[in-house]
């Protein structure tokens, strides 16, 4: 015999509130509400991040490109809004912009673009085996040592915040243009 009323229970076994009667189905925990100091810990890790990627010569539309390109491979909504208008914010092209996705096919990035986000991608990706040896010794060929940690310290701090705003479900309604 089955209840109507009996909440089902989520994936560890446990019954959940249904979000009509107002559980906690309503609104995600967000990490960095309920424990700010490690998210003002991870902040910090990403300013620090971009002060290297700076000394490092790796240019703020590079270092945004990579961003939102880790994001989209996520599918994090909120960091893609965020990192898009950043470098809409930063005169970014609407074509370079829509074709980020399809990167490799495009020819429109140049090669030191190219090889951020040929490593980019395989820290978001890393399930897929990593960075290969051929992909590596080819990012090396267009990227410094220094650039090359800087972006990848760039994959690491963005691949954590896609985490945490998509545990959190943070809100991406849309914008008031």
């Amino acid at each position: 015999m089955t209840d109507c009323c009996v909440r089902p229970r989520n994936a560890l076994g446990r019954r959940h509130a249904r979000a009509h009667d107002g559980g906690m189905d309503d609104e995600r925990i967000h990490l960095s509400r309920t424990v700010p100091s490690v998210y003002e810990k991870l902040a910090a890790f990403s300013s620090e991040v971009a002060k290297v990627a700076k000394e490092a010569g790796v240019p703020l539309a590079t270092a945004e490109l990579v961003q939102l390109h880790a994001s989209q491979l996520n599918g994090c909504a909120f960091c893609i809004r965020v990192h898009t208008k950043r470098l809409i914010d930063a005169g970014e092209s609407p074509e370079r912009l829509a074709m980020l996705p399809a990167w490799r096919e495009s020819g429109i990035y140049d090669e030191r673009e190219r090889a951020a986000l040929t490593l980019v991608e395989s820290i978001t990706l890393i399930r897929d085996g990593g960075l290969s040896e051929h992909a590596y010794r080819d990012v090396l060929d267009f990227l410094s040592v220094d650039e090359y940690a800087a972006v990848a310290w760039i994959g690491v701090a963005i691949n954590a915040f896609n985490r945490v705003a998509i545990t959190g479900r943070y809100a991406t309604e849309p914008a008031d243009d």
